[in-house]
């Protein structure tokens, strides 16, 4: 059975951090290119971030230059450090598992993160 399980999202001031973490089990963690997406209220899901196998990255341009994507494949966990938060990063994300040669995607339940006043 395959889960991926995000965490570190929560509360966060503008010009804040926050890491989120996503651990992966039931796949062969290296194999698989993982990924940060997010959904926005009254918005669709958008791409935020990916990591390729061989840890070859790309980023939204809204966020580049503000968060980092990177993986632990010893600890099969992938990782989103987002810094310099603003309101409009807030949203419900998501973790994003995909080996779309054999046609496979495996989503995590998302972590949400808000701005608080």
């Amino acid at each position: 059975q395959v889960q991926l399980v995000e965490s570190g999202g929560g509360l966060v001031q503008p010009g804040g951090s926050l890491r989120l973490s996503c651990a992966a089990s039931g796949i062969i963690f290296s194999t698989y290119a993982m990924g940060w997406y997010r959904q926005a209220p009254g918005k669709q899901r958008e791409l935020v971030a990916t990591i390729t196998s061989v840890k070859t990255t790309n980023y939204a341009g809204s966020v580049k230059g503000r968060f980092t994507i990177s993986r632990d494949n010893a600890k099969n966990t992938v990782y989103l450090q987002m810094n310099s938060l603003k309101p409009e990063d807030t949203a419900v994300y998501y973790c994003n598992a995909d080996r779309p040669t054999q046609g496979l995607s495996y989503w995590g339940q998302g972590t949400q993160v808000t701005f608080s006043s």
